[in-house]
């Protein structure tokens, strides 16, 4: 299949809203906590959490516009400045998935979606008990993006929390022990798998390709 600028602006809006949210791959399962000043938790699966920089450690995800849906995450990251992300696992994607259904403000998503909240560090935002790899962030700065209207929300991370077992001496971490998940489009879920390691790329020790 070929499609061109014109053919995916002529393509009924649900199929290419579908083609275009699968085409950047697997991305990361995510639930994202946050509290309002008022106390009241909310929870909001996320799929764009993106590595900004490991000293100090930053990550950043992307909130889509708020003129027709309120964004509760956003709201109460900006009334308070914290936030946890909460790795999805494989025995809890569908409570995780149905967080993305427009709830009142008044409703928490852990308890309509059979979540339980954790408080760990005295940390203001809730964390998912059920997720293993968790992190508690302060919200340090929003980086609009005029052509699509949408915000990147960047926080500086304050807690980690990591499974023993996922955790290698140098630090790297496999999502597959970890149990992780990874999102295609909106609604796909993958179980995730380690298939290789490899050293750090340095020119001198390319392979040789050809042979």
């Amino acid at each position: 299949m070929y499609l061109s600028k014109t053919d995916l602006v002529n393509t009924e809006k649900v199929r290419r809203l579908n083609i275009i949210n699968s085409i950047s791959g697997i991305k990361p399962g995510n639930l994202i906590g946050t509290r309002s000043n008022a106390g009241q938790a909310n929870l909001a699966i996320i799929s764009s959490v993106v590595h900004l920089g490991s000293n100090p450690a930053y990550l950043g995800f992307i909130v889509r516009p708020s003129e027709e849906v309120r964004r509760h995450t956003q709201e109460n990251i900006l009334d308070n400045g914290w936030f946890t992300i909460n790795h999805i696992r494989t025995s809890f994607i569908k409570n995780a998935h149905y967080t993305s259904a427009k709830f009142d403000h008044a409703v928490s998503e852990f308890d309509a979606c059979g979540l339980t909240e954790e408080t760990l560090y005295d940390f203001h935002a809730p964390f998912v008990k059920e997720s293993t790899l968790k992190i508690g962030l302060r919200h340090v700065e929003d980086v609009v993006i005029q052509s699509t209207g949408t915000t990147m929300i960047v926080g500086q991370i304050e807690h980690l929390v990591v499974p023993d077992e996922a955790i290698n001496k140098q630090g790297y971490i496999d999502l597959g022990v970890a149990d992780g998940v990874g999102i295609s489009g909106l609604n796909s879920y993958y179980k995730l798998e380690k298939v290789a390691d490899f050293p750090y790329a340095r020119v001198s020790e390319v392979p040789d390709f050809s042979k």
